[in-house]
């Protein structure tokens, strides 16, 4: 399929760099380096090669949510933002670009979104996972976003009309015991999508929906794993007739299906893609690589052979992310 939109797409700036180096064998860290600064080379041929038209760009990770200083935070999200707002307008044709925001500061992360919006041309932000804060238990407290003070920050985004893409990161080593031993479960393999998981659960629960209907939030890999679970987030022991323990007034399948979208990014299987279908419909996935922390020929070949209907192939390859993102 040509003319396909890729949206979790990563890249890097120097200050944010070797945030990624854990995630490849040290033999394999200079490629990565490689692919993760360069945009206008290497990423643009890719792209020819494996018909993608458009990339949408955001920051590695974890990167700005990891900065416990707010005044740092704030100043790399911005440098980030600004690197990256020059690299789309070289290429306009063929980058777009989501803002990096400094969540530490609820009210800076939205003057910031409302910045990289309407002075750059941004058409949303990913975010990649909670954020820490020096000024809040030293940079262990961690910050997720269905908490109060994070509701004028959604008020924002539901004003400025983006989607906002939860993007992983790995638990605090505190709060990774149950990988004790067995570090392969950490990163992309597991521990990613347990952690992203029950953020957008919270956010569910917190009845921030219900404040804000019109709120689109993106997650990649094939849903973090929730669109397979969402009979039981709404009927476990279905006999016990007791109220929710959460303030959400929805079943939690009413807001996945509402307010979420998921990509292909990293999660190459037909037989998921079909599940997802099945669960979402066809006109809430997007296509995706996770560039360049996964091949794109794996994603675009795969993709383009896929067992779905060619209608569904061109929503989830193009036309949805036009729509979702207004690209025209």
């Amino acid at each position: 399929m040509q003319g396909k939109i890729a949206l979790e797409e990563h890249f890097a700036i120097p200050e944010t760099l070797m945030d990624s180096a854990g995630f490849v064998p040290p033999s394999y860290w200079k490629e990565l380096e490689h692919r993760l600064l360069d945009i206008q080379d290497t990423r643009l041929k890719e792209m020819d090669q494996h018909g993608i038209e458009t990339m949408i760009l955001s920051l590695n990770a974890p990167a700005v949510q990891a900065i416990t200083d707010r005044t740092r935070a704030i100043e790399i999200a911005r440098r980030a933002n600004d690197v990256l707002a020059e690299e789309c307008a070289k290429r306009p044709d063929r980058f777009r670009a989501f803002a990096a925001l400094p969540l530490q500061d609820p009210e800076a992360a939205a003057a910031e979104l409302n910045r990289c919006v309407t002075d750059l041309g941004f058409v949303g932000a990913l975010i990649n996972g909670f954020s820490q804060d020096a000024e809040q238990g030293g940079g262990e407290e961690l910050l997720y976003y269905d908490l109060p003070q994070y509701r004028p920050f959604w008020a924002e985004v539901a004003k400025l009309d983006v989607p906002f893409y939860l993007h992983p990161r790995n638990p605090l080593p505190r709060d990774a015991r149950i990988y004790d031993g067995h570090p392969w479960l950490l990163g992309p393999t597991w521990a990613f999508a347990q952690e992203t998981a029950v953020h957008a659960l919270r956010l569910m629960a917190s009845g921030l929906f219900d404040d804000h209907p019109s709120l689109q939030i993106v997650l990649g890999h094939m849903g973090e794993g929730i669109p397979y679970m969402l009979w039981r987030l709404d009927h476990r022991n279905a006999w016990v007739k007791t109220p929710p323990k959460y303030p959400a007034k929805r079943k939690f399948a009413e807001y996945f299906t509402e307010n979420f979208h998921i990509t292909t990014s990293g999660n190459f299987r037909t037989q998921t893609l079909i599940d997802a279908i099945l669960e979402l419909g066809a006109d809430r996935i997007l296509f995706s690589t996770d560039w360049p922390f996964e091949n794109v020929d794996h994603a675009s070949d795969w993709f383009n052979a896929t067992s779905i209907a060619e209608a569904d192939r061109r929503k989830i390859g193009r036309t949805n992310a036009q729509k979702l993102f207004k690209l025209g």
